[in-house]
């Protein structure tokens, strides 16, 4: 399907904070690109990457002493709301640039439209969670490949090696999957296979692993809370918790944000809570960076679910195609594209 616009009413995470400095730096969201930029006071703006005069993209500019962004080619200068003056013409009206709103939180920029509120900002653990880290992937797929791919754990035998179950313990899985109004809910048990990384998180040979998650369209986001048991039902320490957003930046990518993060039931045990959340956040680093590397196998599955003999573990699937034509493009039903009606059905 084409990208929309109408994504950016929700907040998307789109740079680290730390990657924008002194100079702009184009990032792109559903096949539009923004150049981002800091002011005079080291605070982040966002212009769309198209100069009013003759749409030269501003961040190939400069940003000027008084924190203005410069236009490379004929060096038009807009501040951080837009505002622009032709040093050739400077009697020349309506030179403004679109502006967008950036908010600097949990070490990222996050852009939206100039006048959506604050409080859509997506809530992050908190509560004793310790915050790990966080890391960008570039997907060689769509998003709806890309969203597909991690609604279910079914390929985790075959595409992971560390989370999850092996190939010959599928006939252990436990799944239960549920389909609401706004969100998705999914849950998995099933034995853990052996990894070396597991045993920084004190997971025995024998626990069970449990993957609980939530996939939300406000924007495109799905919490992954993992937990293990052993065989006799006795918690393991510690929690982990992955925030992983999805961001389209063109039709045919998709740009994964991941915020880690890990928790523990032991006081005990809590001074090792960074050191541990260090090895949560790479463990999910190694599970993402498997769908990367095999993504690009699927990259050209079509938008439709029609003639896939889709089984239980796809249940989310065409649900979650419908919630994110209504709440994340905000297409009425009237207006969605043939090809949905054919994958859902209707």
């Amino acid at each position: 399907m084409e990208p929309t616009p109408d994504v950016v009413r929700h907040f998307h995470p789109v740079l680290p904070s730390r990657q924008l400095r002194q100079q702009p730096v184009r990032v792109e969201l559903a096949g539009h690109a923004y150049a981002l930029f800091r002011d005079a006071s080291g605070r982040a703006a966002a212009l769309s990457d198209a100069c009013p005069h003759r749409f030269a993209p501003l961040s190939k500019g400069t940003v000027t002493k008084d924190g203005q962004l410069q236009c490379p080619y004929h060096g038009w200068r807009f501040d951080s709301r837009g505002h622009g003056t032709n040093p050739s013409q400077p009697e020349l009206r309506h030179c403004e640039a679109r502006s967008f709103q950036v908010v600097e939180r949990h070490g990222y920029l996050w852009l939206a439209h100039a006048d959506t509120p604050l409080s859509a900002m997506p809530e992050l653990s908190g509560d004793d969670y310790v915050f790990g880290g966080t890391f960008s992937t570039l997907f060689q797929a769509p998003l709806h490949v890309t969203l597909d791919n991690f609604s279910e754990d079914e390929h985790t035998p075959y595409v992971h090696t560390r989370l999850g179950w092996s190939g010959a313990q599928t006939g252990a899985v436990e799944f239960d999957a549920h389909n609401h109004p706004d969100h998705t809910e999914v849950h998995y048990r099933a034995p853990q296979r052996p990894a070396p990384i597991m045993k920084l998180l004190l997971v025995r040979d024998g626990d069970y692993f449990h993957n609980d998650w939530v996939t939300r369209f406000d924007p495109v986001r799905s919490i992954y809370t993992i937990h293990w048991k052993s065989s006799e039902g006795m918690p393991r320490p510690f929690i982990t918790q992955a925030h992983i957003f999805f961001v389209p930046e063109t039709a045919r990518t998709t740009r994964l944000h991941v915020f880690s993060f890990l928790r523990t039931s032991m006081p005990l045990l809590k001074p090792l809570l960074p050191v541990a959340a260090k090895a949560a956040l790479g463990l999910t680093w190694w599970e993402v960076r498997d769908d990367a590397r095999f993504i690009p196998t699927v990259a050209d599955t079509p938008y439709s679910h029609k003639g896939m003999r889709l089984d239980k573990y796809d249940k989310p699937l065409v649900h979650q195609r419908k919630l994110m034509e209504r709440i994340y493009y905000a297409h009425e039903p009237e207006t969605v594209p043939r090809v949905v009606h054919e994958a859902t059905g209707t």
